[in-house]
């Protein structure tokens, strides 16, 4: 079997007001459009998943919170409705999607063996968390990619940031060898903003875009810090002050997301792309790549030789239908308040 490759990963962020913003048929309320800065990123997202062609889309979401253990999605078919339990008046969104249970058994199995508690969720009615749907939705509309979800283990909370991120390191390992050995062709997306404090109270239109500003000078420049540093490559150095990042900015990374990723990309200290920085309520949100490909660390995808295609399992359902995430301002239809 060909080994399977990590070809790139995102930082992803998931404002449920991007998906608000877009107007997608799966979300009932209806906006004025909004964010515009962040959507367009997004659109770049979804331009180089379909260059990357991957065989599936593993995501590591803070917002499906597990007090014991490292969970995985374990479903094959997962229908429903994901409701933010905070901005309900924007984010009711009924999805349909695919999980490579194969591949979550593998790093599910690969977690264990090297020391986590881990476990399986094998609930079929199970409701994914608002976390999970926005950036799988952001990065690719179409649903047409299979996924992979992994839950954010409390550990950096109740125990040392530091003891913490150590797990995330051995879950990324974990990942890293499931993908390898079954030879997928992966994406890591990892859900998350940077400087997580944010407004207590929302405006009167919440797509008003005159009331969107970093929540303070410091979070600003914290996060322009950590930026900067990623742009050029410094990632040892962005580690290394990732403790200190988060416990200042309230960084959402402190679930593990971006640690995850990184161990399991075996830590390239290389330049990511940033491909849109905007505000959500006060909140940092970088759309940041790490294309592989490009790096010569991963196979492009026309000399891709897939095994699970060799063997008559789709590996990639191209689409020539790649959606804009820019729909326009047009009347709020049916919006509703809170």
């Amino acid at each position: 079997m060909t080994k399977g490759e990590i070809v790139a990963g995102f930082i992803a962020p998931h404002p449920p007001h991007l998906v608000y913003g877009e107007n997608p048929p799966q979300n009932e309320p209806r906006s004025k459009g909004g964010w515009e800065q962040l959507r367009w990123g997004y659109e770049k997202v979804r331009e180089r998943i379909e260059e990357l062609k991957p065989d599936v889309l593993l995501v590591h979401s803070p917002h499906w919170i597990t007090q014991l253990g490292h969970h995985f999605l374990g479903v094959e078919h997962l229908q429903g409705k994901s409701i933010d339990p905070i901005f309900p008046n924007l984010f009711r969104y009924s999805y349909d999607l695919h999980v490579d249970v194969e591949l979550a058994e593998a790093a599910h199995a690969n977690a264990r063996e090297m020391g986590l508690v881990a476990k399986m969720m094998r609930n079929p009615k199970y409701r994914v968390d608002y976390g999970t749907i926005t950036s799988l939705h952001l990065a690719r509309p179409q649903w047409d990619i299979p996924i992979v979800g992994l839950s954010a283990n409390n550990s950096p909370y109740y125990l040392t940031t530091e003891e913490g991120f150590a797990e995330m390191d051995v879950l990324g390992k974990a990942t890293r060898k499931a993908i390898e050995d079954l030879g997928r062709r992966a994406v890591l997306l990892c859900s998350a903003t940077m400087s997580h404090r944010h407004f207590q109270e929302e405006p009167e239109i919440p797509e008003d875009m005159s009331c969107e500003h970093p929540y303070s000078m410091e979070m600003y420049q914290w996060d322009m810090k950590l930026i900067e540093m990623m742009r050029r490559g410094e990632m040892k150095k962005v580690h290394e002050l990732l403790p200190q990042f988060v416990e200042i900015a309230f960084a959402e990374f402190k679930a593990g997301s971006f640690t995850w990723m990184f161990s399991a990309m075996n830590y390239p200290e290389l330049p990511g792309e940033l491909l849109a920085f905007g505000n959500v309520i006060g909140t940092g949100n970088a759309i940041f790549e790490w294309d592989l490909t490009k790096h010569g660390l991963a196979t492009p995808a026309d000399k891709w030789r897939s095994p699970r295609k060799s063997a008559g399992v789709p590996a990639f359902a191209s689409s020539a239908a790649n959606p804009p995430l820019f729909s326009g301002a047009g009347p709020a239809i049916g919006a509703t308040a809170r």
